[in-house]
């Protein structure tokens, strides 16, 4: 869940260096100028896009949980279908 919203906010983070890349009102805020300067900006905010796609489909997995789960084994009291679970103990 977080890896998604780090991904989107990086995403969107690439969209707006994109729009950026179209407004020359804004490009003239960059303190420095450079003669292909629309080209870098243009790759920059597609290479974070990508980055943030990338990390916005990648599975978050629950260590905590799964580790959790694997550790704990159930006590059971009775015999075939009258068995109950009456605790859980560590492995």
């Amino acid at each position: 869940m977080v890896n998604k919203l780090i991904g989107y906010l990086i995403s969107i983070i690439g969209l707006v260096v994109l729009a950026i890349s179209r407004f020359p009102s804004v490009k003239s805020l960059i303190p420095f100028t450079l003669p292909f300067a629309d080209k870098y900006i243009i790759i920059a905010g597609l290479i974070i896009v990508i980055i943030g796609v990338a990390l916005s489909f990648t599975k978050s997995t629950r260590i905590g949980k799964e580790k959790q789960a694997s550790e704990e084994v159930p006590i059971y009291q009775g015999e075939g279908k009258n068995r109950k679970i009456i605790g859980y103990k560590r492995a």
